[in-house]
């Protein structure tokens, strides 16, 4: 169970960060949630899918890295094999929270680090340093409030960009239908990709729209992403027989 608490460095002075990646340092999920800024760098190396919260009937755009659950098949030997990892990822075991503080006797609400201390990558051993040995942040402790900052941002851009998808119809219900050089076979299933057929018959007000908001450039690097499957089946078959 997680255990989020505010940052400071009093508390916390003494804390290091585990920078390996492995799945006991729980990096072994199967996606992660993205958003549009950063679909120009996350298309470079893996699949771009949409999931729908099944209570709020909300879209999110995700990275995928595997078929299944605590199957991230882009960690090997304490590493992430590829040049870029998602700022989701990035981020952990950081997070941001809000916090009420009082400025010229008005209440407002200010975004504040918390981070998990029960996340293997916390350590008071050996790792990162958070904090210098006078209290201030360390480069890599500023790295990560530019990190949490920017997908602060980005998920909040996500709202706009689900709304435009759904308005001109462009996401549908994709099957992903896999097959293994062991001669098994599964399907993918519960993932929304972009239908190509509704996008290509868009009026030119709405792709005008789609332009000026910046999100066709996102919708056809989504589009790109797709060819990334096929090396997601090249990395789980290579699992397979190693």
């Amino acid at each position: 169970m997680a255990n989020h608490v505010l940052l400071n460095n009093i508390e916390h002075k003494n804390l290091k960060i585990n920078g390996e990646r492995s799945a006991a340092m729980g990096d072994n999920v199967w996606y992660a949630q993205t958003f549009p800024m950063e679909f120009r760098s996350a298309q470079a190396h893996y699949p771009i899918l949409f999931q729908k919260d099944s209570n709020t009937g909300q879209f999110m755009p995700i990275t995928l890295f595997g078929f299944e659950n605590e199957g991230n098949l882009f960690l090997k030997e304490s590493k992430w094999e590829a040049a870029y990892i998602p700022l989701a990822m990035q981020r952990l075991p950081f997070y941001i929270a809000q916090q009420s503080v009082v400025k010229d006797g008005v209440n407002e609400q200010e975004r504040v680090i918390t981070i998990d201390l029960d996340s293997p990558k916390v350590s008071t051993d050996q790792g990162i340093d958070l904090f210098l040995e006078y209290g201030g942040n360390s480069d890599y402790l500023e790295h990560m409030a530019n990190v949490l900052e920017a997908l602060h941002i980005g998920l909040q851009e996500n709202d706009d960009f689900i709304e435009a998808m759904v308005t001109c119809e462009l996401l549908e219900s994709v099957t992903l239908d896999i097959e293994l050089n062991d001669g098994s076979k599964n399907q993918l299933m519960g993932f929304y990709t972009i239908n190509e057929d509704n996008l290509n018959n868009l009026s030119q007000d709405k792709l005008i729209r789609l332009h000026n908001a910046g999100f066709l450039q996102a919708v056809y690097m989504v589009i790109a992403s797709q060819a990334h499957i096929h090396d997601l089946v090249a990395r789980k078959n290579a699992q397979i027989t190693a």
